[in-house]
C-alpha cells in the first residue's frame, strides 16, 4: 500500500534565525493518494495537519525535485505555469516532482515542515537525491529545508525574500545555489538577490534579468523555464550520474 513506509515516521527539523536553533517534531500518520490527469494528489496526514501535494511520478526514479510557491493560497507557480512545465518535462526524463502546498502560507517554520514532510514522502518512493525550487517566500523555505536535509544537492531561489535565509551560508559544500530575480520586481528589490548571492558558497550563480521582469517573471516565462531546467539537469541529474 502506497505510503505504508511513512506511517509512524518522526521528523525532527530545525530553523535558524540569527544562528539560534529551534526544534519542531512532526509525526506522519497516513498517506492518501488520488489519481488526476498527469499527477497524483497526495495527502499526507501528520500530527500538525494535512500536507497536500501534486506528485508527478517518474517510473524507477531515484532523483526528485520539490517546487513551492509563496504566501498565496493553493498551488502557486511563478513564470506562467513554470512548475507544471518543469514537472511534466522531468517526469518524461525520469525525475519525479512534488509540488507542495503550504498548510499555513507565510508561517516559515510550519512551511519548512511541509517541505520536509514532502522530502520524506519522496524518500519513501526511493528518491535518493533532491533539488528544491522556491518562489518568493518559498525561497526562504527552500534554504531552511536544505539546511535540514543533506540529500538536497541543489536549490533554486526565484524572486526570493531575505527573511529566513541566513542558513544559506551553512549549507553543505556540495549544495549548489541558483538565484533568479527580475530587475523590475515590484515586491522584492533585486538588491536582495545580490545580498543572498554574496552569502552563498560556490557553486552558485545569479541572474538578474534586466528586461521588464516583474515579481512573478511571467514576462520572460520561457527564458526562466530553460534556465531552471538546464540548472536542475546539470546539478541534480548530470552531476549525480558522474
Amino acid at each position: 500500500m502506497q505510503g505504508e513506509k511513512l506511517r509512524g515516521t518522526k521528523l525532527r527539523s530545525s530553523r535558524i534565525f540569527s544562528i539560534i536553533k529551534q526544534d519542531f517534531e512532526t509525526y506522519i500518520a497516513e498517506v492518501k493518494t488520488k489519481l488526476e490527469d498527469s499527477f497524483e494528489l497526495v495527502c499526507i496526514e501528520t500530527s500538525r495537519g494535512t500536507v497536500e501535494s501534486k506528485y508527478y511520478k517518474a517510473e524507477k526514479a531515484d532523483k526528485g525535485i520539490i517546487v513551492i510557491g509563496g504566501i498565496g493560497e493553493g498551488f502557486q507557480t511563478p513564470a506562467d505555469s513554470l512548475y507544471p512545465r518543469l514537472s511534466e518535462y522531468f517526469k518524461e526524463t525520469g525525475v519525479s516532482s512534488l509540488n507542495v502546498k503550504f498548510r499555513e502560507a507565510g508561517n516559515l517554520a510550519e512551511s519548512v515542515i511541509d517541505v520536509l514532510v514532502g522530502i520524506e514522502f519522496l524518500k519513501s518512493e526511493n528518491i535518493k537525491t533532491l533539488g528544491l525550487i522556491g518562489y518568493s517566500f518559498g525561497g526562504a523555505v527552500v534554504v531552511q529545508a536544505a539546511f535540514n536535509e543533506t540529500d538536497v544537492k541543489t536549490i533554486v531561489l526565484i524572486s526570493t525574500q531575505s527573511y529566513g535565509l541566513s542558513p544559506i551560508s551553512f549549507l553543505p559544500k556540495e549544495t549548489s545555489v541558483f538565484i533568479i530575480h527580475g530587475e523590475e520586481d515590484e515586491v522584492i528589490p533585486p538588491e536582495i538577490a545580490v545580498q543572498v548571492y554574496e552569502q552563498a558558497h560556490e557553486p552558485k550563480r545569479i541572474e538578474i534579468f534586466d528586461t521588464k521582469a516583474s515579481h512573478d517573471l511571467s514576462e520572460i516565462a520561457d527564458e526562466i523555464y530553460v534556465e531552471v531546467k538546464d540548472w536542475i539537469t546539470k546539478y541534480l541529474i548530470d552531476k549525480s550520474e558522474k
